[in-house]
């Protein structure tokens, strides 16, 4: 559990990197719709990935319980509506307001926690 905890920390403070990046390219450079809709994808992706992380640890504690077979408590998922609705909630922001927003940008943002979770897993076994 200790393991899965640090890959936690390890993720989140990633994503926090890159958001703090992204902020920077949306002030300094001109493309400012590319930026705003990584930065608007990345923010739903980083959301995603924290709501996944914490059902992932609801569903550890519940299998770890001696009486889950008499228990009448609903079993946890991992929120996969939950993250098709905030894709899908990404995507009615970007076309709202397509001048602002990038959509292609904002799609490649929701799919940062994926990248995020692949490249930590590398670097961790690459390490090792």
């Amino acid at each position: 559990m200790i393991d899965y905890q640090q890959m936690i920390s390890r993720q989140r403070k990633w994503m926090f990197y890159l958001l703090a990046l992204l902020v920077l390219g949306w002030g300094v450079t001109p493309w400012k719709p590319v930026f705003l809709g990584l930065l608007l994808g990345t923010i739903l992706s980083f959301y995603n990935l924290w709501t996944m992380q914490r059902k992932i640890s609801k569903l550890g504690e519940h299998s770890t319980d001696i009486d889950t077979s008499k228990s009448k408590k609903r079993k946890p998922n991992i929120g996969t509506f939950t993250r098709l609705a905030t894709g899908a909630l990404a995507a009615v922001i970007a076309l709202q307001f397509e001048e602002h927003f990038h959509i292609i940008s904002v799609v490649l943002g929701l799919m940062t926690a994926y990248f995020v979770i692949f490249i930590d897993y590398l670097l961790k076994h690459l390490t090792e």
